[in-house]
């Protein structure tokens, strides 16, 4: 399935890049409730790309769909500024919202989903028809998240060659199979002028993700913030956890749980941070799920 090229100009100031999936039309198709839009939001360092085989499956099914890379990441336009704390992405979801349409069920990874439950928390009245959060809750855990930061900040100098980025990603996901070619991983990066492969994504990005930056006052009332907003959702909301995730705990889980008990919650098994990448299939099965139940609400 080859999706269309989208560009949204916000009024932050950002253009956002997105790919739309366009739906299947399925036998008795006209017989159904309209399908919502699903949009995917990924995590910090990833692009949208990251979705491909969920969207195309969610596609497949009926529902239209659209992911979307964040400022500074991708093909989505950079911060003059170089702004990239995290309240910069949830005011961008905030302008993209009004522009897609309608109401549509928000797929966020780590980044993704902190935005979607900031940007729906902040409005009286719902802004989406549902919420899937993956692996991703308020309080995350610091070593997990450390990991991800020197992930991002090694290699700044790039890499010769794809398979020299194959072998990198290969050593910090130990669990996932080594893919047989290395094409793939070319949506993610960009070639600079030198010839070298670089992630695609602003470099200032880490400046703003500095470990440090906040001292433990303002961490402890951002993760406060985030609990307060989890309280505030009033719309479907499935967590999808990696089993293995070593950002989101099982004591994370419970905390986001009473915060919001309505909450469907799966702890998808062979998994770890990288939920969609690690395990599809079972994903896409998950989503298509909660979707198609809220479809028929």
């Amino acid at each position: 399935m080859t999706p269309t090229l989208r560009r949204y100009a916000l009024s932050t100031g950002i253009t956002l890049a997105g790919d739309y999936y366009e739906p299947h039309s399925l036998d008795g198709a006209e017989d159904r409730a309209p399908a919502p839009l699903v949009l995917f939001l990924h995590g910090g360092g990833q692009t949208r790309h990251a979705w491909g085989g969920a969207a195309a499956r969610l596609a497949a099914a009926g529902f239209p769909t659209l992911t979307v890379d964040h400022r500074g990441h991708g093909d989505s336009s950079w911060a003059e500024d170089g702004d990239y704390l995290f309240p910069r992405f949830a005011e961008d979801l905030d302008a993209l919202l009004p522009l897609l349409g309608g109401k549509p069920i928000i797929v966020g990874a780590s980044l993704g989903g902190l935005s979607a439950m900031a940007v729906e928390a902040r409005h009286s009245a719902a802004v989406s028809a549902g919420i899937v959060l993956v692996d991703v809750t308020p309080r995350l855990e610091r070593d997990g998240v450390m990991r991800i930061i020197e992930f991002m900040r090694e290699r700044k100098d790039g890499f010769a060659s794809l398979e020299d980025v194959s072998a990198f990603v290969a050593s910090y996901l130990p669990h996932r199979p080594r893919p047989q070619r290395s094409s793939g991983l070319e949506k993610n990066l960009r070639r600079s002028e030198d010839g070298r492969y670089r992630w695609h994504w602003d470099p200032r990005v880490l400046d703003a993700w500095t470990p440090g930056r906040y001292s433990d006052s303002e961490a402890a009332n951002l993760i406060e913030d985030r609990l307060e907003a989890a309280k505030r959702l009033d719309v479907p909301v499935l967590l999808v956890r990696g089993r293995m995730s070593d950002v989101v705990s099982a004591e994370s889980v419970t905390e986001f749980l009473g915060c919001c008990p309505h909450a469907e919650y799966v702890d998808l098994e062979g998994a770890a941070h990288m939920v969609a990448g690690d395990k599809n299939d079972a994903f896409g099965e998950v989503v298509l799920d909660f979707v198609q139940r809220l479809r028929h609400k």
